[in-house]
């Protein structure tokens, strides 16, 4: 049997991590949880949401796991039409339009961050 309790991050490939914890941070709101050396001269970074949940870890290109990537992830809010105008307002790559909401899909969207890596905004709670 497994001792797994939760989902505690989620790797995220970057090309640069300053410029990825600015984005992650100034642009989304998460806070900067860990910022630590790592092996030989690299960094471990992680950002949260301001709710909790599973970080993002934002990690160095390796081998096939580059930046530019689908990665899974699903950011729960409860208002993703508020969030959508909010990062196309900043500039962010937003998909030009909502989809679901249509009371069998939730309401929501997929953005790029700065290394075009794909995330979704998904209606929450």
């Amino acid at each position: 049997m497994s001792h797994i309790t939760k989902l505690g991050r989620v790797m995220v490939p970057v090309s640069d991590q300053d410029e990825a914890i600015a984005f992650y941070t100034n642009t989304l709101g998460f806070s900067l949880a860990a910022d630590v050396p790592f092996g030989d001269g690299e960094r471990w970074v992680e950002v949260a949401p301001p709710g909790g949940g599973a970080a993002l870890a934002l990690v160095p290109p390796r081998g096939d796991y580059q930046p530019g990537r689908m990665t899974g992830v699903a950011l729960e809010s409860a208002d993703p039409r508020a969030d959508h105008a909010e990062l196309k307002e900043q500039g962010v790559d937003v998909d030009a339009e909502l989809m679901g909401g249509d009371g069998t899909v939730p309401l929501l969207f997929f953005f790029r961050d700065h290394d075009s890596n794909h995330l979704m905004i998904v209606e929450g709670q």
